[in-house]
């Protein structure tokens, strides 16, 4: 996938970027890049810890629960803060659930207490947009491009914005 993402684009400069899955699970992870397949989810949260944080401008590839290459992204924004650091806008574009602050908090809570058990420290917020394949890319980007145009910023009575 890789290879064929840095020939469709020759301005990439990464020989291989990070590699992962969504989730602690082969079901979380099959969930979660479906949605951000579908363009429902265009940013997560992980805890920040013993690798470096991502960097505006970098790539990653993503993974379904097979382990299987699926995706590769563009990270877009990076803040540091507090797990209740986190805004209504940013929990809606995690895309969960219903999209709401709280219930981010109530799943990320729980999620970072399995990863850490000795507590949550700093969250890494990160936002990012599907680049490859490109199908993938122009079918995220015109939904995102369809829900943002149909929310009112900062309206917690959103609708669901999953297709």
């Amino acid at each position: 996938m890789w290879a064929a993402f840095r020939r469709h684009d020759a301005t990439v400069q990464e020989v291989l970027p990070l590699v992962e899955s969504f989730g602690d699970s082969v079901e979380l992870a099959d969930e979660l890049l479906a949605l951000v397949r579908r363009g429902v989810k265009t940013a997560t949260a992980s805890l920040a810890g013993d690798e470096p944080v991502p960097r505006v401008g970098e790539h990653w590839i993503v993974c379904d629960g097979a382990g299987l290459a699926r995706v590769v992204l563009l990270t877009t924004e990076i803040r540091l803060g507090e797990l209740d650091s986190v805004d209504d806008d940013f929990a809606w574009d995690e895309g969960e659930k219903d999209r709401s602050r709280d219930s981010w908090l109530e799943g990320h809570r729980r999620y970072f207490a399995r990863e850490s058990p000795a507590g949550i420290g700093t969250v890494v917020f990160e936002r990012f947009r599907v680049v490859w394949p490109e199908e993938d890319a122009g079918a995220a980007a015109a939904f995102a491009r369809r829900i943002a145009s149909e929310r009112p910023s900062g309206d917690p009575e959103r609708s669901s914005g999953t297709p």
